[in-house]
């Protein structure tokens, strides 16, 4: 669970970067990171040690089937 947590913490900066340069005061906050914490385990655990760009990819591929929290926070972050 540390891994997951560690790695959509990661992910989540990377949408930081992009909104904040887009919205400023935006960012990936706790409450969005716990909105896609149990899809990051669910649907991208096997690639969790491949780096944040397959994991994004990874909920991006997963996106029919994941939480209607976590599709809000790839979508207010521009992915």
């Amino acid at each position: 669970m540390l891994k997951a947590s560690l790695a959509l913490t990661v992910v989540l900066g990377l949408f930081t970067a992009e909104a904040l340069a887009q919205q400023p005061g935006r960012g990936g906050s706790q409450q969005e990171q716990d909105a896609c914490a149990r899809d990051v385990q669910r649907h991208c655990r096997k690639v969790i040690d491949q780096g944040d760009m397959v994991i994004l990819q990874c909920l991006q591929q997963n996106r029919k089937r994941l939480t209607k929290g976590c599709q809000k926070v790839l979508t207010d972050h521009g992915q």
